[in-house]
């Protein structure tokens, strides 16, 4: 049985805090929160803190500290939604990366070069709002925003299919590409490279 001061903490991606803490005293649930982390979580530094509507921001607090002094970075959501934020941002970008195969304009290897060897750089050393800031100059993220803003608004997006037959040709390709299960070299060499990534980054993997 916790403590009466213990935080209730859960690494769920699926389940919002609120619904983990429905069958409890408003003294537990007060200390109920999510702290998601990222695969592989031996390497990545980021937790997502979550509070449930009844999470006292002082358990926010409390996570934020025990998270920080294991090494992580921890950054706390305002509040919950489903998916969080990583998850959001990823759900996103598999939905586009799905629809770009699925309708034949690239196939899965050629997207993830397209991944690694540009987005995917620049978001290791900045995020994405952060990286059109810089790209639009003096005027920042507006700057950004009146030059390229309206043909990004002009990009057609899609609703991919995501069932087991509509995702067919997807899993066939990134079978073919890195081996079912995953090849363990490619397990190894990702592992590597986001070590390096965050040695160059200054902080300790």
């Amino acid at each position: 049985e916790a403590g009466a001061a213990a935080l209730l903490v859960s690494s769920s991606s699926a389940i919002l805090p609120t619904q983990i803490a429905a069958g409890l005293s408003d003294a537990a649930a007060a200390r109920m929160l999510i702290g998601h982390p990222f695969n592989p979580p031996h390497i990545m530094p980021l937790v997502e803190v979550v509070p449930g509507e009844r999470t006292a921001q002082s358990a926010v607090e409390r996570a934020l500290a025990v998270y920080r002094a294991y090494g992580r970075e921890p950054v706390a959501l305002a509040r919950e939604t489903r998916g969080f934020v990583g998850n959001r941002l990823q759900n996103a970008m598999l939905r586009e990366a799905a629809h770009l195969v699925q309708s034949g304009v690239i196939d899965v290897e050629g997207l993830d070069a397209v991944v690694t060897g540009s987005l995917g750089l620049r978001w290791a050393a900045v995020g994405p709002l952060e990286g059109m800031h810089l790209g639009g100059g003096a005027g920042g993220l507006r700057g950004f925003m009146e030059h390229i803003g309206p043909s990004f608004a002009a990009i057609d997006l899609h609703e991919p299919d995501l069932t087991e037959a509509g995702m067919s040709e997807v899993f066939d390709q990134a079978d073919a590409a890195y081996g079912l299960p995953p090849r363990p070299e490619i397990t190894r060499e990702r592992d590597r490279l986001q070590e390096e990534i965050l040695r160059l980054r200054g902080r300790p993997s």
